[in-house]
């Protein structure tokens, strides 16, 4: 059963941000990263008006979701789109306004749990790391064909790594030898670049696959293009709530949620004009963590960042 290998990540506090919003009869409700469906599920349990757009990139996430989910019946609408794609599926299904957005945001469970995607660099496998199994670009694709200048800027700008160009200069000796199309071979030559002082504090691996698993499905640009969309859709009382692992996500998330949350008045205007009004309220002040408590019951919560606003005035 999926409800015993995937516990979502804060979803009491979750369904209480969007409670409000989504107590109002017929409130529609998109799950923009609807994994294996069980944030979505949590919702309509709580809220038996809400009709649920759940959307994701994974063709074996939406089945799975799909099955789990279909004691819900004609509330569920599924669309197999990558997440800025909410205003063409929402169109798609007749819906102009929303009332609640969740983002939870990263590799989902399910795609961790799969050894055989190559998301981890624990296990080996293909070097695949593809959210959506019928995209085209593989981690074995950009390791084959990027440039060492290309290799250095993503691990640098996608992993924060500091020893970016060290890694991008012998993964492109390495490949001239071999091609690199396993993670295990992949770890085995950053193990290797690595001085031993800097293996201490942490696996040379992890911020090398992150920026690996970040290209491959261009997260972040889709990320920046994602939030205004989500916030765009939204009704006056509608609310988004966004969970963020790493530090480049959330960044985006809180620059588009502060800017939308102030007045955008040219400084000295005497007067606010309705048009320069905030369109958002802020319900968090800065990031929320989870407690040890959450920690303790579902480790994967360890680094969420939890960011949520209301939607106060239409946009111009």
């Amino acid at each position: 059963m999926t409800d015993d290998i995937h516990t979502p990540v804060l979803l009491e506090r979750c369904i209480e941000l969007l409670g409000p919003a989504l107590a109002k009869p017929g409130a529609v409700f998109v799950d923009a990263t609807l994994g294996m469906g069980g944030h979505s599920a949590g919702v309509l349990e709580r809220f038996p008006d809400v009709v649920l757009v759940g959307l994701d990139r994974d063709p074996e996430a939406l089945a799975i979701a799909g099955a789990r989910l279909e004691r819900f019946g004609d509330r569920v609408h599924l669309v197999h789109t990558v997440y800025d794609g909410i205003r063409d599926a929402l169109d798609g299904l007749g819906f102009d306004r929303i009332d609640g957005v969740l983002f939870d945001l990263g590799v989902s469970s399910l795609q961790l749990d799969r050894v055989e995607r190559g998301f981890s660099y624990s296990k080996d496998a293909p070097l695949d790391m593809r959210m959506d199994g019928t995209s085209e670009l593989t981690a074995e694709v950009v390791l084959a064909t990027y440039s060492e200048a290309d290799l250095r800027r993503i691990f640098r700008d996608y992993g924060e790594e500091k020893l970016a160009a060290r890694y991008a200069r012998r993964i492109v000796e390495e490949r001239a030898s071999a091609p690199i199309v396993r993670s295990g071979q992949l770890v085995d030559i950053l193990q290797k670049a690595t001085p031993v002082a800097v293996q201490r504090q942490g696996h040379p691996a992890k911020r090398v696959f992150q920026a690996l698993r970040i290209e491959v499905n261009q997260e972040l640009a889709v990320l920046e293009r994602a939030i205004p969309a989500a916030i765009d859709a939204l009704d006056v009382g509608g609310r988004i709530v966004v969970e963020s692992y790493q530090s480049l996500e959330d960044r985006i998330v809180k620059r588009e949620l502060q800017t939308r949350s102030r007045s955008s008045a040219p400084a000295g205007l005497p007067v606010e004009l309705p048009e320069h009004r905030p369109q958002l309220k802020l319900l968090i002040r800065g990031a929320e963590l989870a407690d040890d408590d959450e920690k303790a019951a579902n480790p994967r919560a360890t680094p969420v960042r939890l960011r949520a606003a209301e939607r106060v005035r239409r946009g111009s």
